[in-house]
């Protein structure tokens, strides 16, 4: 069967989609998958070895640019199934222009009419029982409308493949020594502060790595910059990357750390995909819902009364989901 995935907009969630391509091969070995997302993210695509093409979209923010869409939609032919990750009304619109028989996707902004198998999405909780994680709401999509409602997920971890010429590249670029040891800190994370571990905590943690013989790397974009500067200036060894890295590159150098700390964000995400250990910092969000999809992971939470509450920023203004989680604690986890 041959597939076109339209992919979600977020660098962890392309990561986790990872895991339904790898679950659609293993119960189709001849399926051929291509995928249809942002452009931003056709460098992360290539490196999965089960997807045959990545196709960048013609999606603008705020916009449904339907002449681009029905234009890309008439170029894609020959597809038996499409399966729509996001829930935007947009993201559906191609599939149905190309005439895909099979249209998969989740209800919602009255798209259901675009979709052949338009499904309801499952309760985030039964009392208790987390039941609906981003991960599994991607696998379930992949299968019949039938085994979705008795669904036993069993998650494939995402694995990207690694490029080590290109890692002793980029590190020769930068003035990196590849003997070294290196452990990465990645300070941002787009969703907001609540989710961001205090810079100076960063700052500290940095130091004390490199006590212990590590050359630290600051990774982020480039809104990283200044986090990265405050993390790195005046600190001999530690090397502030911010912006200096393509998306593929950090695939490559994160999969020669020793560790990589970062906070619930979509570096965590391409970390544990690259096979690195991970030490995720978790404030207003819950490795509930979103975890590092891998078994190298250590999770780190400082739990309050108020926390997970997901929001973007504290709404008390103290913080202290992050703030509980000590300098000590996330070294102890590093070493």
């Amino acid at each position: 069967m041959k597939y076109l995935v339209v992919g979600p907009s977020w660098v962890g969630d392309m990561v986790m989609a990872q895991s339904l391509f790898i679950d659609l091969q293993r119960r189709d070995p001849d399926a051929e998958i291509d995928v249809l997302a942002p452009g931003w993210s056709l460098p992360i695509i290539a490196r999965m070895p089960q997807v045959s093409r990545g196709i960048a979209a013609p999606w603008q923010s705020g916009k449904l640019a339907l002449a681009d869409q029905w234009r890309l939609a008439r170029t894609l032919k020959g597809y038996d199934k499409a399966i729509v990750l996001p829930r935007s009304f947009k993201s559906a619109l191609i599939p149905f222009f190309a005439g895909i028989p099979e249209r998969v996707g989740f209800s919602g902004e009255g798209r259901s009419f675009l979709l052949t198998d338009a499904r309801k999405r499952r309760p985030t909780r039964e009392g208790a029982q987390i039941t609906d994680r981003t991960v599994w709401r991607y696998l379930g999509l992949g299968v019949s409308r039938e085994d979705y409602a008795r669904y036993q997920f069993d998650v494939p971890s995402p694995a990207l493949a690694v490029d080590q010429d290109n890692a002793l590249a980029v590190l020769a670029r930068l003035g990196l020594d590849p003997k070294q040891p290196a452990i990465a800190i990645c300070p941002g994370a787009e969703f907001g502060p609540a989710k961001q571990w205090p810079l100076d905590n960063h700052r500290a943690l940095a130091g004390r790595l490199v006590e212990h013989g590590f050359q630290v790397w600051v990774m982020g974009g480039p809104k990283d910059g200044d986090a990265g500067a405050h993390i790195a200036d005046g600190q001999a060894g530690v090397f502030n990357l911010c912006g200096q890295t393509r998306l593929e590159d950090t695939v490559d150098l994160f999969h020669r750390c020793q560790r990589v700390v970062s906070h619930d964000s979509g570096l965590m995400h391409v970390a544990a995909a690259a096979g690195a250990e991970v030490v995720a910092i978790y404030g207003s969000t819950s490795p509930d819902f979103t975890p590092p999809l891998t078994e190298s992971a250590r999770i780190l939470q400082h739990p309050v009364e108020c926390s997970p509450c997901f929001e973007r920023t504290c709404r008390y203004g103290h913080y202290q989901c992050l703030t509980g989680i000590s300098v000590d604690r996330v070294l102890e986890a590093c070493l």
